[in-house]
């Protein structure tokens, strides 16, 4: 292939936990002991605390019980549940042990259970009550678990404690009692099976190394003098623990000394109020958030004058979003994009200049490689030219749990294909454009769905948007958007779509109209699932 000048590659790792330490468990159980007494992680609904001495010690007692119940090498602890502290305890026990940690949405149907049960075949089973009717009725048909335990109080499952366990003498464990995994092998043993997005079905399960995660943690050391300026870091945990996003915050934070303020959902009022009581200091967020700190009538009736820092990704997110979210908190000093996907591990590109481009999503990190191509003809492409953003590194999956053809079809010669479009500019800053599979072709040109989402949501009486091609048999696809209006207004969609024409290109125009819905569906990360609202209005078309 030509043009390998064009392959951008990040600058040296300054820190490399892989030559330091045997495996991820060892690094974990370092800095927990160093961290000792201080505060870990803060529920912001309830005011619960735990320290980093507690979560070692809880997680030990844990590494313990799953000994007792032969739990081995190789074996998959899955864990269902909304944030919770009990949530950290699992993961870092799983660590510790050197099983395989597998997490699930809580919101999950039977089906989308049933589906990751049968991928993971568990051992051990940790849910909460949200999820608990669910799961035992999928585990009466999933053979492979031996135990499922109950995060929190539930008198409706009283026997299944982990608190019970947590108490119970025969697995308390002391600190020198504990041996690290033996002949862990970290660049090809499974630490994690992380669910990928599924925004276009069933999720995959993206296998995740010792490696990947201790080469990210690295990254994160190095970038956080760019992205954490101030001392005393609060940082607020909304993004859900279950997803890639959430939970690579949830371990970097705790092994790097950044108190956590969780929450179990997103709920306005309790989000808003839990900044105001903890001092936050930083967010990290998805879009949907990054909107509602823009649009939300509440932020006015708040104290969010801590918040110094914040940072964004999982999807595009137009400039006019982050002006008005400076507008309305004065105090804010920094908005920053990053991007990444489940199957990078962390992020691959984020800023690493004290001064952010507007709108890009920054530099690739630390011991990564970029490249841009040609969807059709694979050629590199050079500056300031859209493709497909291709990946290649210590951050990128092995591949997808026993999915040979899938991981062949997404990671080629070692360049994981994102389906993303994206381009970088002269300084090589990253702008990501559209997903590949979800730009619409109009007339054989191609529109990004991102644009116009960005687009109408500057629209004063637009709260969220989201456009889709609709199948035509003479133009091939009708962008065709999706909104939700701001409470108390009134605009119709003759209104919204003459905006949008105004505004640009001929192609681009909403010829497929213009539908009110009450919400946009979008998975935990904030993701648009296209697919869900394309079924609400494209029927299947009649062969004559």
């Amino acid at each position: 292939m030509s043009n390998e000048k064009f392959i951008i590659s990040g600058v040296d790792p300054e820190f490399d936990y892989t030559v330091e330490v045997s495996c991820l468990a060892e690094y974990v159980i370092k800095r927990l002991k160093n961290l000792g007494n201080k505060c870990a992680i803060i529920e912001g609904n309830t005011g619960e605390s735990i320290s980093y001495s507690q979560i070692l010690e809880k997680s030990l007692t844990l590494v313990k019980f799953f000994k007792s119940r032969g739990i081995e090498r190789g074996d998959v602890v899955q864990i269902c549940s909304e944030n919770r502290i009990e949530y950290a305890i699992v993961v870092f026990a799983t660590i510790l042990h050197g099983a395989v940690l597998s997490t699930a949405n809580p919101g999950y149907t039977e089906r989308e259970l049933r589906h990751v049960f049968d991928l993971t075949t568990p051992k051990i089973v940790f849910s909460s009550s949200f999820a608990m009717d669910a799961i035992l009725e999928v585990c009466k048909t999933v053979t492979s678990v031996r135990d499922i335990i109950l995060l929190g109080q539930s008198s409706k499952y009283p026997n299944m404690e982990l608190q019970s366990i947590l108490q119970d003498s025969r697995f308390k464990k002391n600190r020198s009692d504990y041996e690290l995994p033996k002949n862990r092998d970290i660049a090809n043993d499974v630490a994690f099976i992380l669910m990928s997005s599924g925004t276009t079905g069933l999720p995959k399960g993206v296998i995740h190394t010792d490696l990947n995660i201790l080469r990210g943690m690295g990254n994160v050391k190095q970038t956080k003098k760019t992205l954490f300026d101030t001392p005393d870091v609060i940082v607020i945990a909304i993004l859900p623990w279950f997803h890639t996003y959430g939970l690579m915050t949830l371990i970097c934070n705790v092994v790097n000394d950044m108190k956590l303020i969780s929450l179990p959902r997103f709920e306005e009022e309790s989000f808003l109020q839990a900044i105001q009581d903890y001092k936050v200091s930083h967010m990290l967020l998805v879009p949907p958030l990054m909107v509602f700190l823009a649009k939300s009538p509440l932020i006015p009736e708040y104290d969010l004058s801590s918040v110094k820092e914040l940072l964004y990704g999982a999807a595009p997110l137009g400039n006019e979003i982050e002006d008005e979210i400076f507008q309305r908190l004065p105090t804010l000093t920094k908005i920053e994009q990053g991007y990444g996907m489940t199957e990078t591990t962390f992020s691959v590109l984020e800023e690493q200049t004290q001064n952010p481009v507007r709108g890009s999503v920054g530099q690739v990190t630390p011991g990564n490689m970029c490249k841009i191509i040609d969807p059709e003809t694979e050629e590199i492409l050079g500056p300031n030219k859209s493709g497909e953003l291709c990946v290649k590194g210590p951050l990128v999956t092995k591949g997808y749990y026993k999915n040979p053809k899938a991981t062949a079809e997404t990671i080629r010669d070692g360049w994981l294909h994102t389906g993303d479009i994206a381009y970088y500019d002269d300084q090589k800053n990253f702008f990501i454009v559209d997903r590949l599979k979800e730009l619409i072709k109009y007339n054989g040109y191609q529109v990004a769905p991102a644009e116009l989402e960005g687009l109408i949501i500057t629209h004063p009486a637009v709260r969220d948007a989201a456009v889709v091609g609709i199948p035509d048999l003479k133009a091939g696809e009708l962008p065709t958007a999706f909104v939700v209006k701001r409470d108390n207004v009134t605009v119709s969609a003759e209104e919204i779509a003459n905006f949008v024409a105004e505004r640009v290109s001929n192609t681009k125009k909403l010829r497929g109209g213009v539908h009110f819905i009450q919400k946009i569906p979008k998975n935990p990360s904030g993701k648009i699932l296209r697919r869900v609202l394309r079924e609400k209005i494209v029927k299947p078309i009649s062969k004559l």
